[in-house]
């Protein structure tokens, strides 16, 4: 085990049930950490807590929409009552929109991808964020994405909600970074997990101008497990003067 000072910390992580948060799971609990793994998915979630429990690791599950602050409330207790506190949330839980141009975009794809997207994180932070002042600090890391470095990586209700996690991100890291709470970001490219394989653009469906304004340039698909490590590696004192940071992890798409 690394030196990385997650041994025994209380992590909490949305969308743990696949793909990134799996990923993220699993590694955390590998450095020691104690997980809550945080999914709409039961089933998954308690996949990702079994593997956890084989591989020697502590997780427990909860299940539910974090858009929904009775959930986040569950997630919260979860950590602070079986962990004894909060030290890493880990707002990884997303899902895309169905690459629509503003024109496009319905009143329920608008209001579900933002409400995942941005209203979900800033509810589980604002929830962790008394306990991690009462610690006396702590790491948040947010998934991001690629689309929120350009606007030309999604749709519009999706490329919305990401640039707004950045600014999530960002005011978190200066109002907090004087109570010891330092706040980042990864910016995934393209990653072959569900969320991927939900989007993959048809050119006889949608046309050449539509793929071509979508994931030119983007290269290979990175696996999960290297989203995973970035965070891992935010969440660390490996990072103790990263903070405010977006870290894009898309084999150079940002780039290009």
């Amino acid at each position: 085990m690394r030196a990385t000072g997650l041994s025994g910390k209380s992590v909490i992580v949305t969308g743990a049930a696949s793909g990134i948060g799996r990923a993220a799971a699993l590694h955390f609990a590998a450095e020691g950490a104690k997980v809550v793994v945080a999914d709409l998915n039961a089933e998954g979630a308690e996949s990702t807590v079994e593997a956890i429990a084989s591989a020697g690791g502590t997780a427990v599950a909860v299940t539910g929409d974090l858009s929904d602050a009775a959930v986040v409330d569950a997630v919260v207790a979860a950590a602070t009552g079986t962990f004894g506190g909060i030290d890493v949330p880990v707002n990884n839980a997303g899902v895309m929109d169905n690459m629509s141009a503003a024109a496009d975009v319905s009143d329920a794809e608008w209001e579900r991808v933002l409400r995942i997207n941005l209203t979900a994180p800033f509810l589980l932070t604002r929830a962790a964020l008394p306990h991690m002042i009462a610690a006396g600090g702590g790491a948040i890391v947010t998934t991001a994405s690629e689309a929120s470095l350009r606007g030309s990586a999604a749709g519009t209700a999706y490329t919305v909600s990401k640039h707004g996690v950045l600014g999530l991100t960002r005011s978190l890291a200066v109002m907090y970074r004087d109570q010891g709470i330092r706040a980042n970001a990864i910016a995934p490219g393209g990653t072959a997990t569900a969320i991927t394989a939900d989007v993959r653009i048809d050119p006889e469906a949608h046309g050449p101008a539509v793929v071509g304004r979508h994931f030119v340039n983007m290269g290979r698909l990175c696996e999960p497990e290297e989203q995973a490590a970035a965070i891992v590696y935010l969440a660390s004192d490996a990072a103790s003067g990263v903070n405010g940071v977006i870290l894009p992890v898309d084999n150079a798409w940002a780039a290009v």
